[in-house]
């Protein structure tokens, strides 16, 4: 069974920086896609960032590229999702998903994810 864990989350000032951690077990990932995903409140969740398990390739939404970075610890089976630069728009509840497809043209919506995490909260003071 699947489980996909996500800590790290916190309260921060704006123009901070949080990491957040996704532990994933109970499955083998080299041919999952991994991604992280935003609910803000009283809007839909949102696409944030995903990477290729296995070729560690990544993609991000445009309101946080070059500030946030995706990556992988195939050793520790964790994803992470370092922020930086943080602003009060970027406050949510963020969820940390795997496909089992793979890497592929539907990274970003978030129908193509077959397991999700609690998520953890994260809120940017202004």
């Amino acid at each position: 069974q699947v489980q996909l864990v996500e800590s790290g989350g916190g309260l921060v000032q704006a123009g901070g920086s949080l990491r957040l951690s996704c532990a994933a077990s109970g499955r083998t990932f080299s041919s999952y896609a991994m991604g992280w995903f935003r609910q803000s409140l009283g809007k839909e969740r949102e696409f944030v960032a995903a990477i290729s398990w296995s070729r560690g390739s990544t993609v991000y939404a445009d309101s946080v590229k070059d500030r946030f970075t995706i990556s992988r610890d195939k050793v520790k089976n964790t994803v992470y999702l370092q922020m930086n630069s943080l602003k009060p728009e970027d406050t949510a509840v963020y969820y940390c998903a795997a496909e089992s497809g793979g890497w592929g043209p539907g990274v970003e919506a978030e129908e193509e994810y077959d397991y999700w995490g609690q998520g953890t909260q994260v809120t940017v003071l202004s």
